[in-house]
């Protein structure tokens, strides 16, 4: 990496961290597209409704926020004999308030002896006699959590992203594979991968119904999520994790938060990454922290295909959340229908119908996620998400980095630089981080 980039980009990054890169990992899952649709393997998914019996399999969450109570709420739901039974969280008001809707929504009792508050919380929690762990702290933690939780010979469940640096998703993509080397299961929560309407798209892309893919667009064009207004009760990093959402350092921004499941569906359906990426962004609206609220950027792939990635968080204005994909002979939304050049229907998905004709729901993917995971454990029968949603995050972190830059950023500059966004010190009280909004341009130039 040139060191002209380098010390522009520590001005984003925060502070400078040095670790060894592991090498570029390829995400690539699929079969090479032909002419004619050929049948596709697809291991990730077991489409269970449920998960099978066993013994009892004893979980704990680290993150205790609405997402990972969630997360608690789902496991819950993936089968039989299934338990949580630990809880860790940095605030003890967020702890409780996950351990009351446990025990009034789920009838699941987790014992005061189990319940850890800190920052080393995690540490504890790993400790005890469990089979999984879920992960769901702000994105900045994930990393440290996830190393730890494979090192104590943990399975995992993770939220998307999982990292909001290069160093990050880096350490996620080496752990991923120590993971694999243990023979444990990781699954993420990227759930358009464990959807079944997405899923068979996927056979039929792959397969080669309309020649290779050749570009695409993908948009998460929605409305503002939600700031913590300060409190003099709060610390800065209590202030900073209630409002983690709003913070560069925390979420890695809404590109990286949010956009990555979309990011992550051309990531699958191409069956690649992209490479490079030139992008631009700006904040308009947002009231906390320091993050951009709106971002477009040009992802290039390495055979020179272009991908075209828009999101944003205004309140008031159109948007969607989609995605859209051309291929040599058609087009897809990657969810559901697959159009010929002409417009026409070449394949949509076979919903099933009720008596009125409206369509069925089939399982929650947020379920589905854990019925597969629950599923892998019980039937020795591993599966690793680990990499693929590594791979979805650098390349947000990528696309982050150039629209806060103003300036062309690579795959290669991202797996090999030792930037990463970090306090020194993990502890209440002040943030030793950069807490500035990015200038495109003018914050490129490397101070005197």
């Amino acid at each position: 990496m040139k060191n002209k980039s380098s010390l522009s980009r520590r001005k984003f990054l925060g502070q400078a961290a040095t670790a060894g890169a592991v090498g570029v990992m390829s995400p690539a899952l699929i079969h090479s597209c032909t002419p004619s649709v050929q049948e596709v393997d697809y291991d990730l998914c077991s489409f269970l409704d449920q998960a099978p019996d066993g013994p009892v399999l004893k979980a704990g969450l680290i993150g205790c926020g609405n997402r990972g109570t969630g997360a608690a709420h789902n496991f819950l739901e993936a089968g039989p004999n299934l338990q949580i039974v630990a809880l860790a969280d940095v605030l003890p008001d967020r702890l409780a308030d996950s351990k009351k809707k446990l025990k009034e929504n789920k009838n699941n009792e987790v014992p005061d002896e189990n319940c850890f508050v800190g920052f080393d919380a995690y540490e504890k929690l790993l400790a005890l006699d469990i089979d999984i762990v879920l992960i769901a702290t702000p994105p900045h933690f994930r990393p440290i959590h996830f190393e730890a939780a494979v090192q104590a010979r943990k399975h995992v469940f993770m939220e998307k992203p999982v990292a909001v640096d290069p160093q990050g998703a880096v350490s996620i993509m080496g752990t991923a594979k120590k993971a694999e080397g243990l023979g444990l299961s990781v699954v993420a929560g990227t759930q358009r991968r464990h959807k079944r309407n997405y899923v068979e798209t996927y056979k039929k892309i792959a397969g080669g119904m309309i020649g290779e893919l050749t570009g695409g667009n993908v948009y998460w064009n929605g409305g503002k999520l939600w700031h913590k207004d300060p409190n003099p009760n709060w610390n800065e990093m209590e202030y900073m994790i209630r409002d983690w959402v709003n913070w560069i350092w925390l979420s890695g921004d809404h590109i990286v938060e949010q956009h990555v499941h979309n990011l992550d569906v051309a990531n699958w359906f191409f069956g690649a990454h992209p490479v490079k990426a030139l992008g631009f962004g700006s904040r308009h609206h947002r009231v906390t922290g320091d993050q951009f609220d709106n971002f477009s950027v040009d992802f290039v792939f390495e055979d020179g295909k272009h991908l075209h990635s828009m999101c944003r968080q205004f309140n008031g204005c159109d948007g969607g959340v989609y995605e859209r994909l051309q291929g040599q002979n058609g087009s897809t939304n990657a969810e559901d229908i697959i159009n010929g050049l002409d417009g026409s229907t070449l394949w949509e998905y076979p919903y099933e119908l009720d008596e009125e004709g409206k369509r069925k729901g089939f399982l929650s993917a947020y379920v589905q996620e854990h019925v597969d995971l629950v599923n892998a454990i019980r039937t020795d029968t591993p599966i690793n998400e680990g990499e693929n949603v590594a791979t979805s995050t650098m390349v947000a972190i990528m696309g982050r980095i150039s629209a806060y830059t103003g300036k062309e950023t690579t795959w290669d500059e991202m797996m090999n630089t030792d930037l990463k966004l970090a306090p020194k010190v993990y502890a209440m009280g002040d943030v030793d981080v950069v807490k500035e909004v990015p200038v495109p341009g003018e914050a490129w130039k490397p101070k005197a």
